[in-house]
């Protein structure tokens, strides 16, 4: 083993913004560290930090969150009214089902119910 997890980073436009939908997402409160740094730590989990960097998002995440609900509807009527966007319609397989969400900087993200 190397080490642990000390936090997880988003780059992005607008840490301020990120930071508090993730808060509303996830619990936990917005916090700034600097104009460009922010982040929020959700209960239960390790700190999701947002770093504002110059370059725009072009092309689809390599890392995404799943967040665990219990209804993928609700969760993502829920989340489209925080500012989220759906893309598709929900999945199912056998692992359970899905719907793949954007955050408002449009970087995918899934609320999710196993199986």
């Amino acid at each position: 083993m190397i080490g642990s997890i000390d936090e997880v980073v988003v780059d992005c436009a607008q840490p301020s913004v990120l930071a508090a939908f993730w808060a509303r997402v996830l619990g936990g409160e917005p916090v700034e560290r600097d104009e460009a740094w922010w982040y929020v730590v959700p209960p239960g989990w390790t700190q999701l930090s947002f770093q504002r960097v110059p370059e725009a998002k072009t092309v689809k995440n390599r890392v995404h969150l799943d967040v665990r609900v219990q209804d993928v509807e609700a969760a993502a009527v829920r989340a489209e009214a925080l500012g989220a966007r759906r893309v598709g319609e929900v999945h199912h397989d056998r692992a359970g089902s899905f719907q793949v969400l954007l955050d408002p900087e449009g970087n995918e993200w899934c609320v999710v119910k196993p199986a």
